[in-house]
């Protein structure tokens, strides 16, 4: 007599070895976990890569991945990096933009023409919540919010869109312009990081220059923002944002005259950081729910599986 054969949730996982395949409907595997000894590794090695080839990584590597992007000069150069790739694996990455609906025009237009020259890329806009203008962002929120309070201003511009993103889309890693060389907090730059919410936000980028970046720009005739013939070198919202002059840092321009130097989305102690760690939390009261759940199926279905072959 043959021994019965069970297929339930036991059948997704070797009892005897423990493994789970990627194939398993298994609830447990995470879509990306680093350690802090592998992600040492990781950007030990990524760090001695050309920016094209931590993007093959990328698109090879991470489940998920997006581009978050301003227009700015390097995340147009990556935006034309990852449409030169080539090789077995080839990957639009869809990009993020952010519409503070506080933008320049000269950004606007930029969004537009990038949309010609890369069609086959998709481009999400997403907008503060419940407003498609600066006249509703106004009536909404008030004249000048980004005076009056400027961390509120960073939240509902930038992080809610944002963390709206995430979800919506599914985000597991993301893309960002962020260099070294752009100074402030980006000094010490890691090639790829991971923040509270389990995020993955790879720079690929950051260990060039302005002038190398610049050069790839002008070299590959990418198209870029109008006002960097201005004076910008950085740019974002109109209110926060002006030229620089000879020997300034590059985002010297942006919130020019205090000790900003990044908005929400990159500050560890904004509204945004505080959002992640709640949602951090509450992930490993989930995890550690599901898993104690996990072990008691498995242990009701181990005796019910004894019970049969006894």
């Amino acid at each position: 007599m043959s021994s019965p054969v069970y297929d339930g949730p036991l059948a997704t996982r070797d009892v005897e070895s423990g493994y789970a395949s990627g194939a398993s409907s298994e609830p447990g595997l995470p879509d990306v976990y680093f350690s802090k000894p592998h992600l040492k590794f990781l950007n030990s090695q990524l760090q001695k890569l050309e920016p094209q080839d931590i993007l093959q990584w990328c698109i090879t590597s991470l489940p998920g991945l997006y581009q978050t992007t301003a227009f700015g000069l390097t995340g147009l150069a990556a935006l034309d990096m990852l449409s030169k790739l080539s090789g077995p694996i080839k990957l639009n990455v869809d990009l993020i933009f952010l519409d503070t609906l506080h933008h320049f025009d000269e950004t606007l237009a930029l969004v537009e023409r990038v949309r010609r020259r890369y069609s086959g890329v998709n481009i999400h806009v997403y907008k503060p919540a419940d407003c498609g203008t600066a006249e509703d962002f106004s009536t909404k929120h008030g004249e000048r919010l980004w005076e009056k309070n400027e961390e509120l201003y960073d939240y509902v511009a930038k992080v809610e869109p944002a963390q709206r993103a995430y979800s919506e889309l599914q985000v597991k890693a993301v893309l960002t312009g962020r260099r070294r060389s752009q100074g402030g907090k980006r000094g010490d730059l890691d090639i790829i990081e991971v923040d509270e919410a389990g995020l993955t936000k790879v720079n690929p980028l950051a260990n060039w220059s302005f002038r190398q970046v610049q050069d790839y720009i002008k070299t590959k005739n990418v198209p870029y923002n109008e006002l960097l013939n201005n004076g910008y070198k950085s740019v974002g919202d109109w209110h926060s944002t002006q030229p620089i002059v000879e020997g300034e840092d590059e985002r010297s321009g942006r919130w020019k005259g205090r000790a900003k130097t990044e908005c929400g989305i990159h500050n560890p102690k904004s509204k945004y950081a505080q959002f992640l760690r709640q949602q951090e939390l509450k992930r490993q009261e989930e995890e550690l729910s599901q898993a104690l759940q996990n072990v008691k199926v498995e242990s009701e279905q181990r005796e019910l599986w004894g019970d049969i072959c006894s």
